[in-house]
This record gives C-alpha cells, structure tokens and sequence, in this order.
C-alpha cells in the first residue's frame, strides 16, 4: 500500500489517493476466485474445476475485480489511515481511480474532527431547579390509590364524564357492518379518550336502556381500512356506575399502603414526589446547560459526521428492539412510524450529541482538564463491578482513549455545571414554580417512555465507553 497524495480539503474533509500495488491485489483476485470456483461451471469443464485463466477468458479480464476491490480496500485504506495519523469521524467517500493487472488505485475522501472553539462557557445564566412540593401536589399523588379503592355503583341519572358506561354497539359503513366494529357489555369509562374521537362524547347524556345512532368520522391516521371513513354506531346502553370514593383516612392509608396513618403516607408521598422532581430538575438543568453550551460552540459541524452517528444510533436501536423478538419494520408499523420519520429524529439526536461532544472537547481542551492512569484504572474497576465483568473484559471492550475521553468530556460539564449564574430577570418563586411544573411534564413524558420501552422501545444512545461496556455485558 502506498499514499501516492493526501490533501485537505474544506469541511473537515481530507483527501487520499491510495495505490494498492499489484501483487497485493493480485492476491486479492486470487482469493476471490478461490473462494468463487466452487460454483463456477463453463461447459467443457466440470463445475468447481475451472481455472482462473479459463474463467477470465470466457467472462473478461476482470470478471473478479469488483469483489476483489471489496477484499483489498478494507486492509489498504486502514493501514493509509494509520500511516497518516487520521482519524475519521464518517464513512469514507470512495472512488476507484484505476484498476487492472497493475494494481487498484482509489481516492478516499475522509470526514476528520472539525475545528471546534468555546467563549464565555463560564458563568452562562442558566435556572437551577428549585423543589417545591404543595398540600396540592400530594393530593395528587394521592389520587391514583384514591382511585383504585373506589369502587363502581350502579346509578339511574344521565351517564357523565368520568362514569362508566356499559354499552352495547355495532359500526356500520354506508349500511354495512364493518370488522372490529361491533361489541356488548364494553365496559367504557367516559372522557378516557379510549375509543374513536367523539364517540365518548355522544354517550355522555345517554341513560340505562337508551339507544341512538352515533356518526363518527375515522381520523386520517387511523387503521387504512378505515381512515377518514364516516361511519355510525348504533349504541345501547345497559347499565350507568359512578365511581364512589372511599373515606380517606388511617384506615385508607392502612389499606392501600404500609403506613398506620394518613399523615405518615402523606409524608411518604411528599418524599418521593420530592426526590422525583429533585433528579427530574437536575436531568432539567443539564439539558439546559447543554442547550446553553452548545449555543456557544464555533464550529463548522460536517453533515458528514452528524449522519454517520445518526445511522449508528438507529442501528443501536433497531438491534435493541430486535433482541426483544420483534422486527424492527413490524415495530415501525405499530408505531405507525417510517424509516424516514425514525432517521429524522436519530439525524435531530445526532447533531445535539456531536455538538455537544465537540463544546466539551473545546472546554477541556481550554481548561488543560487531562486524565492520568490512576483515574481510568478507576473507571475500568467501576465498570467491571457495575456490569459484572472481569477486569480485562472490559479493557478489551473499552479503549483506554475512549475512557478518557469520557471521563474528561464529564470534568468539563461539571466545571461548566459549578460556574453557571442564575439569570438576572427570573426571580426565584418564578424560576421555582417554571421548574417544577417543567419537571411535572418531563416526568409525565418519561413514565410513558418507561412503559414503552417496556414493550420494547428504547431512544438510541452515543456509545460512550460506559455503553460499550454495557453492551459487552449483554
């Protein structure tokens, strides 16, 4: 192998010519053919008995160039990365300049590491969470057990939102049943949002023994059978039970939890939701820290690198979900989502995560921030005893570069983290009552990211050396 020219190029693009001479390619040609003559057959010779020569003659010179080519290049481009010292960020860009029985010469234009600079990361305004829990806050905590004590009573007045409605019905497309449109005695809790918009709210005002016609239109996004089809329900309803609550008391408490009365579960309850917010507000700043950080990154970020991490973290998750039994197009499809949706948002999460690897980088680079031996000897022992492998498992999963690089992109955050002022404008009760109805939400949205993943559905995450080694774990 040799490097006939490398030249820089602009966006963090460098550009090398590369000569892979002609025995080794040769060599290359040779492998393939053995590798291929099995299933070779011209006639006049039995199969898998063809010699090279023959084969050429009959099919071309350079009936195996193209799979030779494949075989060749691998080794040739890492060794000219190697003897260059580069590094690459992407997937290279190939070109084939020459090939023949003089060897294969190919251009590689390889993504490096861009230029990346920080000013004034050092002090940013930035809100820290401040936890707040109100008697109001506790009674909601409370009524999830409020709820799931009461019990359900049969009621003669009008059904309402937040009643169950015990129904009989039937769809009917331009006067024809259609499937999966027909039920009896459906338990239905009114206002739940479970059934096909507007249907719940056409119950409502319906009584024991009542029948009518429902006109409901599908939502364009429903099932392609019937998506935007206007259809009716014929719906009757059997029976109308309320929710009757339960006397909240010590005997409550004593009922749903492990607390004698209702002063200590509350205490209890005020705790956790405490502790909740207290890590949602601290997951809150540093998102909000990062957005900061990046704003004030320079740095001309090549699409380059920012597509070859998105495909990375979309074949992390497909892997993920496919190690859980399911296809990753059949879960597509139940996400009623496509492979362009899904490399949009890994394209949105790549391009936050490089930027932010980068402003880090800049950071410590800035600071002198250096990791010694003592400190990744440390890490591999923290990451053998956290997943359970030996010690030089994990050296062998993770490269020494990589934990340092870590565990220097983590000194840098926290350095930014530890000099962050609070912003000037916001006054404490207002940034307080901002972060925690923030919080609040952000809970919300993780609890159902739980209960997806769960079933099977994870974000794609940077393969940091900690998830390398998770990954050699599993």
């Amino acid at each position: 192998m040799n490097i006939k020219s490398n030249e820089k190029k602009e966006n963090s693009a460098v550009e090398l010519v590369i000569e892979v001479e002609a025995a080794e390619f040769q060599a290359a040609v040779d492998k393939v053919y053995n590798r291929q003559k099995k299933n070779i057959s011209i006639p006049g010779f039995r199969k898998g008995k063809v010699p090279r020569k023959m084969v050429e003659k009959f099919y071309g010179e350079g009936v195996f160039y193209e799979d030779a080519i494949s075989e060749a290049y691998p080794p040739a481009y890492e060794a000219a990365l190697k003897e260059a010292g580069i590094e690459p960020v992407a997937y290279p860009k190939l070109e084939v300049l020459e090939v023949g029985k003089d060897g294969l010469t190919f251009k590689a234009t390889v993504t490096v590491q861009p230029e990346a600079s920080i000013k004034d990361y050092k002090g940013m305004p930035v809100a820290r969470p401040v936890t707040e829990i109100t008697d109001a806050d506790i009674e909601n905590e409370l009524k999830p057990y409020i709820d799931r004590a009461s019990r359900l009573v049969s009621v003669e007045r009008a059904a309402r939102s937040g009643d169950i409605a015990v129904i009989d019905f039937e769809g009917f497309r331009d006067g024809v049943p259609f499937d999966g449109g027909k039920g009896e005695n459906y338990s239905l809790e009114l206002g739940s949002g479970s059934f096909v918009p507007g249907f719940e709210d056409q119950v409502v005002g319906m009584k024991a023994g009542e029948e009518k016609d429902i006109d409901i239109t599908f939502p364009e996004n429903y099932t392609p059978e019937l998506a935007g089809a206007a259809v009716v329900f014929h719906v009757k309803v059997n029976e109308v039970k309320e929710k009757e609550a339960p006397e909240v008391d010590d005997e409550f408490a004593k009922d749903v939890s492990d607390f004698d009365t209702l002063d200590e579960f509350k205490k209890d309850l005020g705790e956790k939701l405490a502790k909740r917010r207290q890590e949602q507000g601290e997951r809150d700043f540093d998102e909000a820290v990062t957005g900061a950080l990046i704003e004030r990154l320079e740095c001309d970020v090549p699409d380059a690198m920012v597509d070859y991490r998105a495909e990375k973290l979309l074949e992390d998750y497909a892997n993920r979900i496919q190690s859980q039994g399911i296809q990753f197009e059949q879960y597509l499809q139940m996400m009623g989502m496509t492979m362009d949706t899904m490399r949009a948002q890994a394209k949105a999460a790549a391009g936050r995560t490089v930027r932010r690897e980068l402003a880090l980088e800049a950071v410590a680079a800035a600071e002198g921030i250096e990791i010694g031996d003592s400190e990744v000897d440390a890490e591999y022992a923290r990451l053998a005893e956290q997943y359970k492998m030996e010690l030089d498992q994990v050296k062998a999963a993770v490269a020494a570069d990589d934990v340092k690089k870590d565990l220097a992109a983590q000194k840098a955050f926290q350095l930014v983290k530890d000099s962050v002022s609070a912003p000037a404008e916001e006054k404490p009760a207002k940034a307080a009552k901002k972060t925690a109805k923030a919080a609040e939400k952000t809970a919300k949205k993780a609890a159902e990211a739980e209960e997806k993943a769960a079933e099977g559905e994870e974000k794609p995450k940077k393969r940091t050396a900690k998830k390398k080694a998770e990954d050699k774990a599993e």
